[in-house]
């Protein structure tokens, strides 16, 4: 039997095996750093900034005018924004006024919507003008009794914020509030209220900070009840990986969503602690991003796979300024070979692969930045986080290089899925976290993902679970049987391919028909890339579809092409 502490022989002089982690509310970060920096700017936001002190400000206000409309310590508010000001400040009101924030992703459906706001109980969300229109149509069904709407336009500075009205009413895209709305306007909301200072006590080890939503292993999403705790030992961590970031001066550009419980982590909470300033990118559109890193001169770049690899295709790369990239952290999908060495020849930092889940907070490994670091692994545990790769069956510690499923444990491990006491306990097992993810330790101690959970397809750092899809695919009036499975995609890392089988009665129906239709149902990035339709699908002798045959079948292709 190996040491299973293999790796701490592979940490920098600059990175401890073990730290302290505070007992305290997450928000305390803010309050620490606003005492520290308060005139450093916090957010950068399309020409708008503001400075700690004054984002600060609003969040006490956020705080107090939540708890004027009733919110009790616990009570659940969701919060469906993309990367703008208002997002930050409903995440650290929420905090402090004692609640636990719901993160919501924007591009969910009703469905998608329904279940998570009547999973988690909320009673108060924050949202869009542009969403509102989905949310009327399930308030009624939901535990909804606030909703708090603000506008892309409200934190634009002069005259941005004129010329996005002018814009959005020339192409019709003005949504009004009605009286049957309820609903609060967030920059009144938050003006009228208090500014006085107000910090909910937690038991930080106990008490829920976020209900981060995944499907875990299997297809129905579960609220990760991430503690505070959880989240501030993740920040910390994090931190001390990247020890050569400076306090108060790093520049953090903020593309991955802030919903994204890696965005959370590795982005939002990292600026705030170390006193950085957050450039929030509400939409990830390319020609953009380099523009912004040209301009604003960003050091730090969490990202997703999929983002260097549209940045680096560019056809006008060369015409931006990106060497004041430093480092980068990519997550939520693998990092191919040629998009770190090209990424990192043309920004002169460092883009390092990592590995994490949401039942982690996100991040359990990730390879040295400046150390010794492995191509193709997601490198060596983060410190006071341990990781063996075992038999599932028995728990039992395999051979070096040999295959098993990897658990861990750490102060970063969630305390369980919201309201699902049994399923909870099918994954954590004294004290560690079963993740269903195949892989392979060596002997330096760094770690190598083989496959995924079962069957979660990743398609641009977004999960998305097959069974999701079948559900709705198997809804339309000529679909008999269906199938969804990730194939390999060259930009987004994986996509979705249906196999479908129709009705015998029924018409010519076409791919898009196909497309249409999962469109009015399912966020954007679930909706299945390629469809083929087939006669039968292969089925286990009690009727079961055989997924893996399928994924077999793609492989082989893929070998033969």
């Amino acid at each position: 039997m190996r040491s299973t502490l293999t790796w701490l022989d592979h940490y920098p002089a600059e990175v401890a095996p073990t730290y302290a982690y505070p007992k305290q509310n997450l928000a305390q970060f803010l309050l620490d750093t606003s005492q520290k920096f308060p005139d450093r700017p916090a957010l950068y936001f399309m020409g708008k900034t503001i400075n700690y002190v004054n984002l600060l400000e609003a969040c006490y206000r956020f705080a107090n005018g939540l708890t004027g409309l009733g919110l009790k310590k616990g009570d659940r508010v969701a919060i469906m924004l993309p990367n703008i000001p208002q997002t930050v400040i409903a995440f650290y009101g929420t905090l402090l006024a004692g609640g636990i924030v719901v993160n919501t992703n924007p591009l969910y459906m009703e469905g998608e919507l329904r279940h998570q706001l009547n999973d988690s109980g909320s009673k108060f969300m924050v949202t869009l003008d542009l969403l509102l229109p989905r949310i009327r149509k399930v308030k009624s069904s939901t535990p909804l009794q606030h909703v708090i709407v603000t506008s892309i336009k409200d934190y634009l500075p002069f005259p941005k914020n004129v010329l996005y009205g002018l814009k959005q009413r020339k192409e019709g895209n003005v949504v009004k509030l009605t009286e049957e709305d309820h609903a609060h306007v967030f920059t009144e909301f938050v003006n009228k209220a208090s500014g006085s200072p107000i910090l909910s006590k937690v038991n930080a080890v106990e008490d829920t900070a976020v209900l981060q939503y995944t499907g875990g292993t299997t297809g129905v999403a579960k609220g990760v009840m991430l503690t505070h705790y959880n989240l501030v030992a993740n920040t910390l961590q994090t931190s001390h990986w990247n020890y050569n970031a400076e306090e108060g001066k790093e520049r953090f550009l903020g593309a991955i969503p802030i919903f994204h419980v890696f965005g959370l982590t590795v982005l939002m909470s990292q600026s705030v602690l170390i006193g950085g300033m957050l450039i929030l990118v509400p939409k990830f559109e390319i020609e953009q991003v380099l523009k912004t890193i040209d301009k604003m001169k960003p050091t730090v770049f969490p990202g997703a796979p999929t983002m260097y690899i549209g940045l680096i295709n560019h056809k006008d790369i060369n015409k931006y300024d990106l060497s004041s990239i430093q480092v980068c952290i990519s997550g939520s999908a693998p990092l191919p070979l040629e998009v770190q060495e090209r990424f990192e020849e043309i920004t002169g930092g460092k883009l390092i692969e990592g590995y994490g889940l949401t039942e982690a907070s996100p991040v359990t490994h990730a390879n040295n930045i400046w150390g010794k670091r492995k191509i193709g692994k997601i490198g060596i545990p983060f410190p006071d986080t341990e990781a063996r790769v075992v038999d599932s069956n028995t728990g039992t510690e395999v051979a070096t290089g040999e295959i098993g499923e990897i658990i861990i444990r750490g102060p970063q491990i969630m305390k369980g899925y919201w309201n699902r006491p049994e399923e909870s306990s099918m994954v954590l097992r004294n004290g560690w976290l079963y993740t269903g993810d195949l892989a392979t330790q060596d002997e330096d101690g760094f770690f190598a993902i083989v496959d995924r959970k079962k069957d979660l397809i990743i398609a641009s750092g977004f999960n998305i679970y097959p069974r999701e899809i079948e559900e709705v695919l198997y809804e339309h009036p000529y679909v008999k049987d269906a199938c969804a499975v990730g194939v390999p995609d060259q930009y987004r890392g994986e996509t979705v391919k249906a196999f479908i089988v129709l009705k015998d009665n029924a018409p010519d129906v076409t791919e898009a028909e196909l497309e249409a239709w999962c469109r009015e149902h399912l966020a954007a990035f679930k909706v299945p890339r390629k469809f083929e339709f087939r006669e039968t699908l292969p089925k286990t002798i009690v009727g079961k579809v055989l997924r893996r045959k399928l994924l077999e079948e793609e492989s082989t292709k893929t070998i033969q092409q």
